[in-house]
């Protein structure tokens, strides 16, 4: 037998195949806890499905970087981890969050459906543009985290009318080139934006288990923690395009 006709070597041993096909189920089951999140959701448990979709949020932050370390896409390349994961986002992130939000009963009656209908189609076009992180890895436009808007508009119970604008407001933005900081990938700052999402997630947790009951202080750190995410680029823009 030549060398040519030698079979390839295997792509990776039997047991970082099978972790590597473990990666791929873990990501896949984020689909699964969004059919959690959605019959709690049904069922009015805000708070309940708001804990599966943040247990959702948490394998979307441990998939990628275990991905990356075993190298999935070398070990179990029949499968591609960023289709799977665009799916999953897309159920946790856009669909469970957009039911939440029109079957509230916090926006106006008559536009509840017209804005659940815009925050799916809108999302699903941003999930297709292929511009969706600049080169610094900051999201373009409003990232479709519609998990949080739901949050924030059961957290904060704004007059229907001012929720359905809100809402209407980062439809259209999903469209405006601004940039949102990435709280992992984007270098700049990175020490203070994971402190930040560490603490955001444990005040997010709190309000949880208190069932949206909490004191202003959470909820004034919850905005402010917010505010940093979105407006933390053009803040830094403003200030370095600063004649002085």
């Amino acid at each position: 037998m030549t060398p040519q006709d030698a079979p390839p070597p295997p792509p990776g041993s039997r047991s970082r195949r099978a972790a590597a096909l473990g990666v791929h189920v873990l990501t896949a089951a984020g689909a699964a806890i969004a059919l959690l999140a959605l019959l709690e959701g049904v069922r009015q448990h805000w708070a309940a499905m708001f804990a599966w979709l943040g247990l959702a949020l948490l394998i979307d932050a441990i998939d990628g970087p275990l991905a990356r370390r075993l190298d999935i896409a070398r070990l179990q390349p029949q499968w591609s981890g960023e289709v799977l994961d665009l799916v999953v986002d897309f159920l946790t992130y856009v669909f469970v969050p957009a039911y939440a939000i029109t079957a509230s009963g916090l926006l106006l009656p008559i536009a509840a459906p017209v804005l659940g209908v815009g925050i799916v189609v809108s999302s699903a076009m941003y999930f297709a543009d292929r511009r969706m992180k600049t080169e610094d890895n900051h999201f373009r436009g409003f990232p479709a985290l519609w998990n949080a808007a739901a949050f924030y508009l059961f957290l904060l119970h704004p007059p229907a009318i001012v929720g359905s604008l809100g809402i209407a407001v980062l439809i259209v933005l999903t469209f405006v080139p601004f940039r949102v900081v990435h709280p992992v990938r984007v270098a700049r700052l990175r020490p203070l934006t994971l402190t930040l999402t560490a603490l955001w997630a444990l005040l997010a947790g709190y309000t949880l288990l208190r069932d949206f009951e909490v004191v202003a202080p959470v909820t004034i750190a919850l905005c402010a923690i917010a505010l940093y995410v979105g407006c933390a680029d053009t803040v830094f823009r403003l200030l370095r395009r600063d004649p002085r």
